[in-house]
């Protein structure tokens, strides 16, 4: 088994651009296994867009992303995926006319023929997609869509797992359900878990180290129980 604390991801001096305007500015993180790192900030701070480079979605203008010391900067977000970075993007991007069963299953096209399989663990975690598995992708809740993104995205068996926005939406007792498969997945420390969330009690409680975006840089960071509560709550309220 892994040791909690390897470090997994690690970018330095990341920047991106969308056509002439500059959304990151320079960002220093590090997110190590068996842990959950949090990225907070306000709206339009560049949280998705930090996301989205580490996950190869959008290409980066400059700095460097290391998975588990080895720079993927250039990779494709194919190329990341099947080294284990999976990302839950904001509005879960589901298949609405695929079945449960067959949105789990464009998980194996990271995965080797032997591993083509939904491990138990995935219905154990989220026992209502076993009973939909033939129900169409677009006819479940948000809050069951937002299941079967993060359960699609388990299939690949990360070592890096991106969640942006897992409550956005969403019901409160599948809110709480989503931050009980996040301690799970944790406690296992087989994988880095990256969360962009502004539900501040939900990342606050799960979190163990803490990176606040202001204008597409580091403001604040630090790891809990260095890092004041009442200071970090300041930091992303508007």
């Amino acid at each position: 088994m892994s040791i909690s604390g390897d470090e997994v991801l690690k970018t330095e001096g990341l920047t991106l651009h969308y056509g002439g305007s500059q959304i990151l500015n320079g960002i220093d993180m590090t997110a190590r296994r068996g842990e959950v790192t949090c990225v907070m900030g306000t709206n339009g701070v560049g949280k998705t867009s930090l996301l989205k480079a580490i996950s190869g979605t959008h290409p980066v203008s400059g700095g460097q992303v290391m998975l588990e010391r080895k720079p993927v900067s250039s990779a494709s977000a194919h190329a990341l995926a099947r080294r284990g970075v999976a990302y839950v993007p904001q509005g879960r991007d589901i298949f609405p006319l695929l079945s449960v069963r067959e949105n789990l299953e464009t998980g194996f096209a990271c995965l080797p023929r032997a591993e083509h399989r939904i491990p138990n663990e995935v219905f154990d975690l989220f026992p209502i997609l076993k009973d939909f598995l033939n129900r169409r992708g677009g006819d479940l809740s948000g809050g069951q869509q937002q299941q079967l993104a993060i359960a699609r995205a388990m299939i690949t068996r990360p070592r890096l797992l991106l969640l942006d926005e897992p409550t956005e939406g969403i019901q409160p007792n599948i809110i709480q359900q989503i931050g009980r498969v996040i301690e799970h997945l944790r406690a296992q420390a087989q994988m880095a878990i990256v969360l962009v969330e502004q539900y501040f009690n939900f990342a606050y409680d799960l979190g163990d180290a803490f990176y606040v975006l202001e204008r597409g840089a580091v403001r604040m960071n630090g790891r809990k129980g260095t890092i004041d509560r009442a200071e970090l709550l300041s930091g992303v309220s508007v």
